[in-house]
């Protein structure tokens, strides 16, 4: 025993490469052990070699079980029961998108892509030395999970799809590729928000979106009435050739950008002013004559501008022709945009993918994630009662439809 005193400030590294390492380890083993104690009596209805009348199962030994924390590698004693099983829920899996990350970052060590930074990431994760066999079994458990929900069937209706693309770099055929990750997210007729599907091409071309929504669709995607994403003509001409009938949403924001790219800097500011009159108004007949305003006001002096938003005038007021409470978030890629920032932010970390595999396996991971949270959310994205009314706002006005039942 030494009487030697630990500086406050020297690491957890320190701690345990010096004497007091063991006796922490003992302690947090015991510390754990009395936790599954608690929770396997809590589980059973009695302590150990207790009588008890609502006792539901019996103990049945232990099982050891390695479990890797900071301060090391420790030896648990789990309980083990006749009937049932019992996992204590310290031990529960990490959540799935660090496992992915874990994996991506120890599976491009293998390949030779590591850098220290690497090494201190799977270590802060919590993560155990880099064995080859270790993220074989991890990337297979993790790749199980991917399948199941890239395949699950879409069950109900989604009458908002937003579509859009990040790209990403991997390894493939020995070369550094840029890789497009297309990922869809809708709202449900029940108002709650859901991640519909993602994969990973070489680019956004029309053959790949088109297989990518044919793809959602075999898998049960229905009721989509309006579709939200960027001015991109493959994606375009997929959505007018696969899902006829939905309405197609040009992004404003992306709409803007691209029309003042046409005005002089000097003039942007007025043209961005004379055009958000138009998305003030409260129908699509007024905000459609007040786009008519504007492009006569930009005719003389950006005539190229006044030609652009002519033409965009369909597509870009699209959105004004259902439920008002759902203009904000449906004209616009905007809430697509939030998630895939948080990708990017997870994706920085790895750079430059092992290969494509790895990839999806980690967006994936993160898609699913947000999709739990999305759905366990206590209040839904759009109310019931907003939604009862998309329908509605697609149906021909009422002297339409008393016409064509006269007919």
């Amino acid at each position: 025993m030494t009487n030697e005193i630990v500086p406050q400030e020297a690491s957890i590294d320190q701690i345990l490469q010096g004497p007091e390492g063991d006796l922490l380890k003992r302690c947090v083993e015991r510390m754990l052990a009395q936790a599954m104690e608690t929770e396997v009596t809590s589980q059973i209805g009695a302590t150990l070699h207790e009588r008890a009348d609502g006792r539901l199962a019996y103990r049945n030994g232990y099982r050891e079980r390695e479990f890797e924390t900071r301060v090391g590698s420790l030896t648990l004693a789990i309980p083990k029961l006749r009937s049932g099983t019992f996992f204590p829920s310290f031990l529960e899996p990490r959540r799935r998108a660090e496992r992915a990350l874990v994996a991506v970052v120890q599976e491009a060590f293998l390949h030779g892509t590591s850098s220290r930074k690497v090494d201190d990431l799977v270590q802060a994760l919590g993560g155990p030395g880099i064995d080859k066999s270790r993220v074989s079994r991890m990337c297979a458990e993790l790749d199980e999970e991917v399948q199941a929900f890239r395949t699950r069937t879409l069950e109900e209706e989604t009458p908002y799809l937003w579509l859009d693309a990040v790209y990403e770099k991997a390894r493939e055929g020995g070369r550094v590729r840029s890789k497009a990750v297309v990922i869809a997210t809708g709202v449900t007729s029940e108002g709650r928000r859901t991640v519909l599907g993602v994969d990973a091409g070489d680019a956004e071309s029309h053959a790949f979106w088109k297989d990518f929504l044919r793809s959602l669709l075999k898998r049960g995607l229905k009721g989509v009435q309006l579709a939200i994403s960027d001015a991109h003509e493959g994606l375009k001409r997929a959505i007018s050739e696969t899902m006829a009938d939905t309405t197609w949403q040009r992004c404003r924001v992306h709409a803007m950008r691209s029309l003042l790219t046409h005005v002089p800097r000097g003039q942007q500011g007025f043209v961005l002013a004379a055009v958000k009159t138009v998305f003030v108004q409260a129908s699509q007949p007024e905000a459609r004559a007040a786009l008519g305003q504007v492009v006569k006001l930009l005719e003389a002096k950006c005539p190229k501008a006044a030609e652009l938003l002519s033409a965009m005038a369909d597509d870009v007021l699209a959105y004004m022709a259902f439920p008002q409470e759902h203009w904000r978030q449906i004209h616009s890629t905007n809430p697509l945009e939030r998630l895939n920032r948080e990708i990017r932010r997870r994706t920085r970390v790895v750079g430059i993918f092992p290969n494509v595999t790895s990839l999806l396996r980690l967006v994936t991971m993160l898609l699913a994630e947000q999709d739990d949270e999305w759905q366990a959310a206590e209040k839904a994205y759009f109310s019931r009662r907003s939604m009862a009314k998309v329908s509605e706002s697609v149906l021909p006005p009422p002297d339409l439809i008393k016409e064509i039942a006269t007919a």
